[in-house]
């Protein structure tokens, strides 16, 4: 309804014999009618624009398929439910969902990923990103969802990520990673599906992940396989192999050693045996050899 015709009727209202109560909502209508007409058109959040900016100069998009990509579009990519940015999902006005999966991206992820801060589901899954995880994914607190699987990430795996208390997913297979799992994750009572497989793990899988009691989701040994120095339940003991690589050298070095001791000695001992001989043969020659007075 156009704001003069409703003010019209409004200013009308009182001349129709209306009540002082109908007079007071009449009232109350043009007010809320005068507040909509001259609030501001609602506009991004500018820590949403931060993240987008930062986090597309720091993708290499070879195969253009972030082409809307771009600095006029970070500055408004959400209107309302709807988002003005290919992958990216928009509730209320702010960012919420990015999935990015299989476009073949390039380079790292930025840490300014953190000002996405209303962002409940992160997918970058089948790239060839690089470089670690940033640290500063703690700062996503409403992240539910964090799939990265099938990239090139390097380094250790964040024990900030156990700050993220609303995460049902993590999802890192087929990546190299290095280090050991972090313990503090297991106390993310919300996680379901956790999978760090054929990575370059090493050391125990903590017991809160490995051998989850209580009503928490059980993980299977397909979560943690393909990482050859990772050990502990479900998978098996600590793996043998680097030790025996070890003891069979030391003792191939050990019996190496004896055999040339006990080769020395006998030797030696063959030697004084012949010294010892020729020295009787010696001292038996000696009186044949004096004359007789």
């Amino acid at each position: 309804m156009p704001f003069t015709l409703l003010l019209t009727i409004t200013i009308s209202l009182p001349n129709m014999r209306t009540t002082h109560r109908e007079m007071r909502i009449s009232k109350l209508l043009l007010l809320l009618m005068l507040i909509c007409t001259f609030l501001p058109p609602s506009s991004s959040d500018p820590k949403d624009e931060s993240c987008l900016t930062h986090l597309f100069q720091s993708f290499d998009d070879p195969n253009k398929n972030l082409r809307n990509w771009s600095i006029p579009t970070f500055s408004n990519p959400c209107l309302d439910f709807n988002s003005n940015l290919a992958g990216a999902t928009c509730n209320n006005g702010r960012v919420y969902k990015l999935s990015l999966q299989n476009l073949g991206l390039r380079g790292t992820i930025s840490p300014y990923i953190s000002n996405c801060t209303n962002l409940q589901s992160l997918d970058l899954s089948n790239n060839s990103l690089a470089g670690p995880i940033p640290v500063e994914l703690q700062y996503l607190v409403n992240l539910a969802v964090l799939n990265l699987s099938s990239n090139h990430l390097s380094a250790a795996i964040p024990p900030s990520l156990a700050m993220c208390n609303y995460l049902n997913v993590i999802d890192l297979h087929e990546n190299d990673l290095t280090g050991t799992i972090p313990p503090q994750l297991g106390s993310l009572a919300r996680l379901s599906v956790f999978d760090v497989s054929n990575n370059k793990l090493s050391g125990p899988i903590p017991a809160n992940l490995g051998n989850r009691t209580g009503n928490l989701p059980r993980l299977n040994a397909s979560s943690f396989s393909g990482n050859k120095d990772l050990y502990g339940y479900p998978l098996g003991p600590m793996n043998s192999k680097g030790l025996s690589v070890v003891v069979i050298v030391g003792i191939g070095l050990g019996s190496g050693l004896l055999s040339l001791v006990l080769s020395f000695t006998v030797v030696c001992i063959w030697l004084r045996s012949v010294e010892q001989k020729r020295a009787d043969e010696q001292e038996a020659k000696i009186p044949q050899l004096m004359p007789d007075y």
